[in-house]
């Protein structure tokens, strides 16, 4: 593969982000929901003024992973305030990374997941958390593999289908 380049997203690429916002969630999750409930998640999640709200928080950030300067790849990374449950400063979310099926398993994900690292080592935070699906195997042995552990669940809702996904956190060492 060539060279994949990272971009942080502005409000100028907010077309680019919804398409590959609801392509790569249609990929992941298509096949384990209802087509009405991914109807409404990606009518509802990936809207412009959504979209805008959380491009210009000074707590969120968003970055692509560019292949021709072409995305392929997005993470979304949230700080302070804006983290959806936790909101400890001392920490930081990711709060997405999704990767075109036809990237993944070419360390798309774990250049996105090493940004979010590096971002979270430069501010100094505690550790890094997320949610992941509980039915989603693939993202849950991504992130243990890069040394997250499970520490709650909470309720996801799509469309109105309420899910468990697993809470994990990977505690940093900021004295390296």
């Amino acid at each position: 593969m060539d060279k994949v380049e990272i971009k942080q997203i502005g409000l100028a690429e907010i077309g680019q982000l919804q398409d590959i916002g609801k392509q790569t969630f249609l990929e992941t999750f298509a096949d384990g929901n209802t087509e009405e409930n991914m109807r409404i998640y990606l009518e509802e999640g990936f809207t412009a003024d959504k979209l805008t709200l959380e491009l210009t928080d000074p707590n969120s950030h968003f970055y692509f992973a560019l292949l021709d300067n072409k995305p392929i790849g997005y993470l979304k990374i949230n700080f302070g305030q804006a983290q959806t449950e936790l909101k400890d400063k001392k920490a930081i979310e990711i709060e997405r990374i999704y990767v075109l099926k036809e990237f993944q398993g070419q360390r798309v994900g774990q250049i996105l997941f090493d940004l979010a690292f590096d971002l979270a080592k430069r501010i100094n935070a505690d550790y890094i958390w997320l949610g992941v699906w509980e039915k989603n195997p693939g993202a849950l042995n991504f992130y243990k593999k890069n040394g997250f552990v499970e520490f709650n669940k909470h309720i996801f809702k799509l469309g109105n289908d309420e899910q468990t996904d697993i809470m994990m956190k990977l505690q940093l060492d900021n004295n390296q």
